[in-house]
């Protein structure tokens, strides 16, 4: 990639942010760091250090190259804190906007001196998670759209049609069958259910952010997440295909096992991996070979034992991981195209029975009456 270093300039002209004691830009709400231009941060920041290019004038360029006020200034920051003698990780530690999974591998990458290294495993990890949000949500875009169509449809039906039936139904004198009076009920009662649907989303939305740093929650919730069919499965690989990615990051960069593992689990945010890998370091340190502490917990599939067995014997651990890294993106990419094929005809079938049942309910009393009249 061609770096303009013409650009090479402080720059000037801007409004400064105010700035914390550390020398760090504030979180705001309306200012993020997207993965995209995570992306572009490591990718040019690698190709100026591989260059020649010494970090303060690689920061310096970067930082008169962007157009963003916000960019600007963060990467501002992050300069004048180098500057002052902090090391990058110490820097990037202090900072809201990056990931633990980022200062910890720069972390690595200076001690052992393969920054450059590090930064291009940064920006492969960053495009291959934009890659995969893309993916979810052209995934999710139709069922999500269907389902709003389906409530308006649904509201529209209990507000308008069913009342103009039920005023029509009560001159018939007759009772209403079974299916046809839940229906009236439900439409005369559908804005209060409503209501208590929406008061126990918010609800456990508020309870959640409250028991979010509990054990026993994250372990319940994690649960459910993963018996959740299809999407439990993807859930697992992403997480799979994180730890193997990191694995391989710290190991490729000869960091020992029981630090690259301990450097993993502050980097993995699933509580029944966070734990599994946990338990894991703790038998390694206690003298098990990693393949048999992880064959321990049934997060960890015969494959990721198997290979991480025979990665122990010839001692290429890294290769290994890197190896299952790329399967499970490969099986990522897969699984999402299919979850989308499957979504599409259910979200019709969910739809067109919903309006069925409705329609079933609204109608099998006037045929009724149209026999009343023939006799």
């Amino acid at each position: 990639m061609k770096i303009d270093t013409s650009l090479y300039k402080e720059p000037s002209g801007k409004k400064k942010q105010s700035i914390d004691l550390d020398g760090f830009l504030p979180k705001r709400f309306f200012n993020r760091f997207s993965d995209k231009q995570k992306e572009e941060f490591y990718r040019e920041f690698s190709t100026l250090i591989k260059s020649g290019v010494d970090f303060n004038q690689a920061l310096h360029i970067l930082t008169s190259q962007q157009k963003s006020k916000f960019l600007s200034d963060l990467y501002g920051s992050i300069n004048k804190s180098v500057v002052k003698g902090k090391t990058l990780f110490e820097t990037l530690k202090t900072s809201s906007y990056f990931s633990p999974y980022e200062y910890y591998s720069i972390k690595i990458g200076e001690e052992t001196r393969r920054l450059p290294e590090i930064f291009d495993q940064l920006q492969l990890f960053f495009s291959r998670k934009k890659r995969m949000k893309r993916q979810i949500v052209s995934v999710l875009a139709y069922p999500i759209f269907v389902l709003c169509f389906t409530f308006a449809v649904l509201y529209f039906m209990l507000n308008f049609v069913v009342p103009m039936f039920s005023s029509v139904f009560q001159q018939f004198g007759k009772e209403l069958p079974k299916i046809t009076q839940f229906v009236v009920k439900l439409s005369n009662h559908f804005n209060s259910v409503f209501l208590i649907v929406l008061g126990l989303i918010f609800s456990f939305i508020i309870m959640h952010k409250t028991l979010n740093n509990n054990d026993r929650y994250k372990s319940i919730i994690s649960t459910i997440i993963l018996k959740i069919p299809f999407f439990g499965a993807l859930m697992k690989k992403i997480y799979l295909a994180r730890f193997c990615q990191s694995l391989s990051l710290l190991l490729s960069a000869r960091t020992p096992l029981i630090t690259a593992l301990e450097l993993t689990e502050k980097m993995i945010s699933f509580y029944p991996l966070k734990k599994a890998i946990s338990e894991s370091r703790k038998d390694v340190l206690k003298g098990e070979t990693f393949a048999n502490s992880l064959s321990k917990h049934s997060f960890f599939n015969s494959k990721i034992i198997s290979l991480t067995s025979i990665g122990e014997d010839i001692n290429e651990l890294d290769k290994m991981y890197d190896g299952l890294s790329n399967q499970y993106n490969d099986d990522i990419e897969h699984s999402t195209k299919m979850i989308g094929t499957i979504l599409e005809p259910v979200m019709v079938i969910l739809i067109g029975a919903i309006v069925g049942f409705i329609m079933v309910a609204m109608y099998s009393p006037i045929f009724d009456l149209s026999k009343v009249i023939q006799n």
